[in-house]
């Protein structure tokens, strides 16, 4: 019998590079930590190029498949999904201003917006992309809806094989090296003296969204129950094989069999869950954009950067669009998020890397979030057209 592999997975490997680049930078000698700054510099470089391929790649063929299945109850899905998304940003919002900068001050009084990648790398390569953020959304947009117009399956099928390049370029280049390129930061972190702080927020962070993920779900499932009028925890409680599933596996997409069996469970018909399921885990990701735009709060009160409300709405708003793109590998949110993260919030290098680290420690509870929460679109979208299922069967029986 074959013996099963041990599989280091990415949040652990994350969390390793944090505790080592902490305890190493307090060790390590400058000319050493100048090296891993160049690494960092470079790959940095490297991402920021990827940035409007990443868009292109993704987002245009997840529109031209979006749109293609134009349908009544497809169109009814998507927008439930996207209200949810963005009402749930925006409560994400609301709470991290509200608690986070009494977080920040307790566990320190020092300027965070002191605290830079200030050790210099030996050299660097300039990657410049090869079209700015905005544009490279607008060509999107526009091949992805003319995709799904014309139905034209020869640019569909180069578009997704495009989007398989860059989701392989994620998965076997950014993500292997995602870990030392987090262990970098904090290395330099750590040799300039501003780790410990950073660290302490960063728990108490986790702390806030995880509990603002149990009160999504509770919402989610009471505004459904209302819906149904049915017992909304007794409905929840049927989800839970679908959480934790979701939660070791960190894949909406590994996870959707299990979903589906939750969900009929709770009494959806088979055919509104076939479609449901598979379409929210795609563009349903209310716990992804609750660790993003949670996470983007903490940065910019930890920078001292000035966004105002209706920036954060837009950004919100745009990000609920964007990660309908977001591939199906751990950390594929925050990817798919990096370009309107610079655009519009304005993170440079420094911030993006930080919002990287924060976000991969918590990914399968954002994961598990969303997974459970489509069991509840499913639930209103199949009573909004139980009239016509229940017409279709009489129809079939006469």
């Amino acid at each position: 019998m074959e013996k099963k592999k041990f599989k280091f997975g990415l949040i652990p490997r994350i969390l390793v590079a944090i505790i080592l680049g902490f305890l190493l930078g307090k060790v390590f000698p400058e000319w050493a930590v100048k090296g891993f700054s160049t690494f960092n510099s470079i790959f940095g470089n490297f991402l920021q190029f990827l940035i409007p391929l990443i868009i292109v790649g993704l987002v245009t063929p997840a529109i031209a498949e979006v749109g293609s299945g134009a349908g009544k109850l497809l169109l009814i899905t998507v927008l439930i999904s996207y209200l949810d998304t963005v009402f749930f940003g925006t409560m994400s919002y609301l709470v991290s201003a509200g608690t986070f900068p009494q977080i920040i001050s307790r566990i320190s009084s020092g300027d965070f917006g002191a605290v830079e990648l200030s050790v210099v790398p030996y050299f660097t390569i300039n990657m410049p992309p090869f079209m700015d953020v905005v544009s490279a959304l607008i060509l999107s947009f526009i091949l992805g809806l003319g995709i799904a117009a014309l139905k034209t399956d020869a640019l569909a099928n180069v578009f997704e094989e495009f989007k398989t390049i860059v989701t392989k370029v994620i998965e076997k280049v950014v993500i292997p090296l995602l870990p030392l390129y987090i262990f970098g930061i904090f290395l330099m972190m750590s040799f300039t003296g501003s780790a410990n702080q950073i660290l302490k927020v960063f728990m108490g962070i986790i702390v806030v969204i995880f509990i603002m993920h149990i009160l999504v779900l509770v919402i989610q499932y009471c505004a459904a129950g209302a819906v149904v009028k049915r017992n909304p925890f007794k409905l929840l409680g049927n989800m839970l094989p679908a959480y934790f599933t979701a939660l070791g596996t960190s894949s909406s997409a590994a996870t959707i069999p299990v979903t589906l069996k939750c969900t009929e469970k709770n009494g959806v018909s088979k055919g509104i869950a076939g479609l449901t399921i598979p379409l929210c885990a795609t563009i349903h990701m209310a716990g992804s954009v609750l660790k993003i735009v949670a996470c983007a709060v903490a940065i910019i009160l930890m920078k001292g950067m000035d966004i105002s409300f209706g920036t954060m709405m837009g950004f919100i708003c745009m990000l609920g669009v964007m990660l309908v793109a977001a591939p199906g590998v751990p950390g594929g949110s925050i990817m798919a998020s990096l370009g309107i993260l610079s655009s519009i919030l304005g993170f440079g290098p420094d911030e993006q890397a930080l919002m990287i680290a924060l976000y991969i420690v918590m990914d399968n509870f954002g994961t598990a979030c969303n997974v459970t929460g489509d069991g509840a679109i499913s639930l209103v979208v199949n009573k909004i057209f139980a009239k016509d299922q229940d017409a279709r069967s009489a129809e079939a029986e006469g």
